[in-house]
């Protein structure tokens, strides 16, 4: 059945009211499991879905078509019931701040409560605000909003994707070759057949597929082109990699769990000035 979900809700509504069906009006909502399974069938594999992200072109990753004409028209009403905004809808009624999620119907691994940590949730007993995210930020953080994707984009139905929304950046300053953040835990990074980076030609089965949301290969990311940051940018990057990967480990931990995640480059964000890691998760 056809599950639907609540349009608005006051900025401090607790955890167990946003969860509750409100007397407003309200459209087809975000898929159950069984409709997931039955008909938005998985289009990628996890071996793909692996070499997709390893790549590093993170626009190839997509929802299912008639998921996404689902969303379109579910997300039209909630922009108009909140200002034309989505992010007043995530930041006043989607992400609890600090709180676990209790509002998705899929199937989670991410618990239901939180272990307690510094008051307020705070880094290391401060609570002085961070400068960017960090991989030591306690799960019911206020800067933090650990959910699973109402939306999710077409992988197979035994794994997760979540979603790490934070009011904190993911780097300290802007860069502009900046083509995102991405890695693996728990498992190999898929390498091309003579050990180094993957190339277009490996993902030639993934783009087949992709043909049916009009991507052309010529349109794919070239990583043969050279890349105008600087040694210092790219430091900057690998290390803010080396902290979501961290971050990914501690509520996947890679003896049970092998993860691939990715946090989208300004151009691609969905929701501009709110930043967020998408984590697919697959237990061993």
């Amino acid at each position: 059945m056809t599950q639907t979900l609540p349009l608005t809700q006051p900025a401090n509504a607790p955890s167990k009211q946003r969860s509750a069906a409100l007397d407003e009006p309200e459209v087809p909502g975000p898929p159950t499991l069984e409709e997931l399974m039955a008909d938005y069938q998985a289009k990628f594999t996890w071996e793909q879905l692996k070499r997709i992200i390893s790549y590093g072109d993170l626009g190839l990753l997509k929802r299912d078509n008639k998921l996404q004409e689902r969303y379109m028209i579910w997300s039209d009403v909630v922009r108009r019931q909140h200002d034309g905004d989505m992010k007043k809808y995530l930041t006043d009624v989607r992400l609890n701040w600090g709180h676990p999620d209790t509002i998705c119907k899929l199937p989670s691994s991410l618990p239901r409560e939180w272990p307690a940590s510094h008051p307020n949730g705070s880094v290391n007993g401060t609570t002085s605000s961070p400068n960017a995210f960090t991989r030591d930020l306690p799960f019911d953080s206020p800067y933090l909003s650990i959910i699973i994707n109402d939306w999710p984009y077409s992988v197979p139905p035994e794994v997760e994707h979540a979603l790490i929304w934070t009011r904190l950046p993911f780097l300290e300053q802007r860069i502009e070759d900046d083509d995102g953040l991405w890695g693996l835990t728990g498992t190999d990074a898929p390498r091309a057949a003579d050990g180094g980076r993957l190339q277009l030609s490996d993902l030639d089965d993934c783009l087949e597929i992709l043909k049916e949301w009009g991507v052309k290969r010529e349109a794919v990311k070239d990583w043969s082109r050279p890349s105008s940051r600087t040694p210092e940018e790219q430091e900057m990057l690998d290390q803010a990699a080396e902290e979501v990967g961290g971050f990914v480990k501690r509520l996947w931990p890679a003896d049970g769990w092998e993860t691939a995640w990715f946090v989208n480059p300004p151009r691609l964000q969905s929701v501009p000035g709110l930043a967020h890691a998408h984590v697919f998760a697959r237990r061993k």
